[in-house]
């Protein structure tokens, strides 16, 4: 598992590793039970302090995406298929969000971006 951290990035750095993990787990790169790297040996790798990578797993594990065992580790939780697709939903309404805000942008009616939407829909399937 590859994580990326961006220094110019708006996000603080434990989001970022949030978000990357729960890419990975969303896309099953990231399998069901599967280990992940230690809280010190992400951060030792990262070069960022291990109180930023605590607070990243503490996060996924909140939301219901890794749970942590003493002694043991973290590892990623069985799916929930709600909590999954809640995630998905979120991301959905956040990529909308932004189409919505460029339309406003460039005049183009709701009529219009719904239009925009079937066509892409229609390209997929």
């Amino acid at each position: 598992m590859q994580i990326y951290i961006s220094n110019s990035s708006e996000k603080p750095i434990y989001e970022q590793i949030c978000a990357q993990i729960k890419t990975a787990i969303l896309n099953n790169e990231l399998k069901e039970g599967e280990a992940l790297p230690s809280i010190r040996f992400l951060a030792k790798e990262l070069r960022i302090s291990v109180i930023t990578t605590k607070r990243a797993y503490e996060e996924l594990e909140k939301s219901g995406f890794i749970t942590t065992q003493a002694g043991r580790g973290s590892f990623v939780s069985l799916k929930n298929k709600e909590i999954v697709r809640e995630e998905l939903y979120r991301q959905i309404e956040e990529m909308m969000q932004k189409a919505v805000n460029t339309a406003q942008t460039a005049n183009i009616s709701k009529q219009e971006l719904i239009e925009i939407l079937d066509l892409c829909y229609e390209e997929v399937s």
